[in-house]
């Protein structure tokens, strides 16, 4: 009871520099989980967790010797995560100046040019499914991906099935790689994209795959696989993968995830949620 006034003592004696505080501490935190969630940088998180909890016992258990040797390995740590996280933190970075001219057009006109986009790309798909030709595709959202167009070639052409179709054709010279569509154009193709570590990933996945995989973990991106084995269309978003997609529900998948509108609210939140669930169980249905 004490400490419960103790509290409400300390909540009354706030002023607006200190909520203003909280929330700007709470939104640094949760910035660097997500930052962090990667499997690479989880484990080397875990094992900074993992420091710091035995520089506490050592200094409690009065284990001098020990204990100043990890104060060393932390006096140098700093250094240590800019190498160790120089990939997650220049993708924050990328993020955190990722505002372009083109949120501040109308809404609506962004989700009409994404719609002709999506309907091409969902025709391209259909065929080059049907003809067994690999695809691999990256929507960049907030993100701007700038990084990953070096490894590539420029090409800011506009978004047609004919022009998707050649440039995976096999013998085009940029098949092998990705093709990155950002506002509305083909930026850049044959890009090479990070691989996936994730040990959740079928055994019976290639290199393609584990690079959409990949990338929908490295960023915020949107990223459709065609098979070269089997055909199948697939889509990576978040880190997960959602397989034996049909053309139709590729469409609104792909609908969903770049057309979407406001969900900042609890109530799209809950039906965006709603609609990942009824996806992945068509996908299922359609994988069967």
């Amino acid at each position: 009871m004490e400490s419960l006034q103790v509290l409400l003592k300390q909540l009354s004696s706030m002023v607006w520099s200190d909520y203003l505080d909280i929330i700007l501490v709470t939104y640094l935190i949760y910035r660097i989980l997500r930052m962090i969630r990667t499997t690479t940088t989880m484990r080397i998180a875990k094992a900074i967790v993992v420091i710091i909890v035995m520089s506490l016992i050592t200094e409690v258990m009065n284990l001098y010797t020990l204990n100043f040797l990890i104060n060393q390995v932390m006096a140098i740590g700093l250094v240590t995560l800019v190498v160790l996280f120089q990939p997650e933190l220049r993708r924050m970075l990328d993020h955190l100046g990722s505002t372009s001219l083109r949120s501040l057009v109308s809404r609506k006109k962004q989700v009409e040019e994404m719609d002709n986009v999506i309907s091409q790309t969902v025709k391209a798909c259909d065929v080059m499914s049907r003809q067994k030709v690999g695809a691999l595709i990256v929507f960049a959202r907030n993100q701007r991906l700038d990084e990953y167009f070096k490894t590539g070639t420029i090409v800011n052409g506009v978004v047609s099935e004919q022009l998707i179709r050649n440039i995976f054709f096999p013998n085009a010279s940029l098949h092998d790689g990705a093709m990155i569509i950002r506002d509305g154009q083909i930026t850049a193709c044959g890009c090479v994209l990070p691989l996936s570590e994730s040990n959740r990933l079928s055994a019976d996945l290639g290199t393609r795959h584990r690079a959409g995989v990949g990338m929908s973990e490295a960023c915020d991106a949107v990223v459709v696989i065609v098979s070269e084995e089997t055909g199948t269309i697939s889509v990576a978003v978040g880190g997960m993968l959602k397989r034996h997609l049909a053309p139709q529900t590729l469409e609104r998948l792909l609908r969903m995830e770049l057309c979407k509108e406001d969900d900042s609210t609890e109530d799209g939140s809950f039906r965006n949620r709603i609609k990942h669930k009824l996806l992945g169980k068509e996908g299922k249905r359609n994988e069967k």
